[in-house]
């Protein structure tokens, strides 16, 4: 909260006293279970984590600063943007997690039955939305999704990353109550609309799937040979 919440507002008083423009990277966690796929941004919002309902605030403190000090801003919701150095955790690491079990020769550990799906978006699509719209006078104001709309499962991204990695470690299944508690509830499917985006950039992805996973499992064997060294 502290860095999402308030960090944010820190940052947004900062750009109103500099007249800056303020990009704010939200999250697709805001929308929790989706009612329909894919995910547009008008869908409901009902996040189901601290995390999500933090990214919500932000969402709603940069339209109220341009709504009543016309301070331009735009919100970008990323749908799990990856890339080399990406932390391994419970928001979007799975990737990071996947390649570092495989390069230790662990297991692969998939939560719950791995038919859950997921997209990934390369950091430099990620970075390539942001400078659009940064240059994109009508997109002030607005909120666009971000990422690939090509869905693969938990279960076949492991597969994937064992492949790419050269790996024949075991991939193991791990039931959700072990990891989260009794309560929490996974999003079967998270798949964009990225229709607003490409009506206001022109914006297509321009990195496949198996490009984040090449990069990243590059970064993280170079990584592991010079910290051996």
């Amino acid at each position: 909260h502290a860095v999402n919440v308030d960090g944010t507002l820190n940052v947004l008083e900062a750009a109103r006293d500099a007249g800056a423009r303020v990009v704010v990277a939200s999250s697709a966690a805001v929308y929790g279970p989706p009612e329909d796929v894919p995910v547009s941004e008008t869908a409901p919002k009902t996040p189901t984590s601290p995390y999500g309902a933090d990214k919500l605030f932000t969402d709603h403190y940069a339209r109220t600063y341009t709504d009543l000090y016309d301070l331009p801003t735009v919100v970008l919701r990323y749908f799990n943007a990856y890339g080399p150095r990406q932390s391994g955790n419970e928001y979007g690491g799975v990737i990071s997690t996947f390649v570092e079990q495989a390069r230790a020769g662990a297991p692969l550990t998939v939560h719950g039955d791995g038919t859950q799906t997921r997209c990934f978006t390369h950091v430099h699509d990620a970075v390539r939305a942001v400078l659009g719209l940064l240059e994109e006078p009508a997109a002030e104001g607005e909120i666009f999704n971000v990422g690939r709309r090509d869905e693969i499962s938990i279960k076949e991204l492991a597969e994937r990353v064992r492949e790419l990695s050269g790996s024949d470690v075991e991939i193991s299944y791990v039931p959700y109550e072990e990891v989260y508690g009794p309560n929490f509830e996974d999003m079967k499917r998270r798949t964009p609309d990225i229709s607003k985006l490409r009506a206001a950039i022109d914006f297509e992805p321009a990195y496949s799937l198996d490009d984040i996973l090449r990069d990243v499992i590059e970064n993280v064997q170079s990584r592991a040979v010079s910290a051996n060294r």
